[in-house]
């Protein structure tokens, strides 16, 4: 696994639809970030999705890419957080 530094954390809620999936997998594809686990479920109603990538190839600058996520978020109506891991990790520890 590469190193943390180089891994971001993907969380992705909304009304569950067609096409979230695959919107979301083109927009990382199309900056060569590189899905390594990816989680999904339905939660009454709710879409919720959890993607650990890798940065390492990335072709934008981390800036480029989230204000990117962020129009991608309000194109699909839906909320998407993107995180570096170590900060995640740091977030979510006791």
């Amino acid at each position: 696994m590469d190193d943390v530094q180089n891994q971001i954390i993907i969380t992705v809620t909304g009304k569950d639809k067609v096409g979230i999936v695959a919107n979301v997998s083109n927009y990382l594809a199309k900056f060569k970030v590189n899905i390594e686990d990816i989680k999904q479920t339905i939660m009454q109603d709710s879409f919720v999705m959890i993607m650990l990538c890798d940065i390492k190839d990335m072709s934008v600058s981390f800036k480029e890419f989230k204000d990117g996520i962020l129009e991608l978020s309000n194109e699909l109506k839906m909320e998407i957080w993107v995180q570096k891991k170590d900060i995640f990790d740091k977030m979510h520890t006791v």
